[in-house]
């Protein structure tokens, strides 16, 4: 999409970790030019994920799913060149973002077990429950002492 991965990092903050019915009220009530496309590729990942529950066979709940993740990452940058006064020439940039969007299905019970990932590009994987590790606290490292030097003899 011919738009900056800030601009659209914007609207994209507003979807993360919402319902997929949420996520497109809240796109189409944005005021963002960018919206309209993410509400396009939202709509596209809720299609492959149907594709995935009737075609494929796998069992897909498309009323349990939820916007994992969303990234906008910045692609290839074009170079222009704006006419400046006294024949000089300014340049600027103009930006590309890859829009990408993954969804998840919430488990039945609400519990946090993700039973299928459906990417953009349809493909499903299973991914388990992960628990949360504890993670112990390290004691910060003790500093050694510093050797006084020796004043120089004249």
């Amino acid at each position: 999409m011919h738009v900056s991965p800030q601009k659209a990092r914007l609207v994209l903050d507003l979807i993360r970790g919402r319902r997929v019915e949420e996520a497109r009220n809240t796109l189409a009530f944005t005021k963002k030019r960018v919206a309209s496309t993410v509400s396009k590729l939202l709509q596209s990942a809720i299609d492959n994920a149907n594709f995935l529950s009737t075609e494929k066979g796998l069992d897909v709940d498309v009323d349990n799913l939820y916007v994992k993740h969303v990234a906008a990452n910045d692609g290839p940058r074009l170079k222009r060149i704006r006419p400046a006064p006294m024949g000089r020439a300014y340049r600027y940039v103009r930006r590309i973002a890859h829009l990408e969007i993954v969804l998840a299905e919430r488990s039945r019970n609400g519990a946090g077990a993700v039973a299928h990932t459906v990417g953009e590009e349809g493909q499903a994987a299973a991914v388990p429950a992960k628990p949360k590790a504890r993670t112990k606290a390290k004691a910060p490292a003790k500093k050694k002492a510093v050797a006084k030097k020796a004043t120089a003899k004249k």
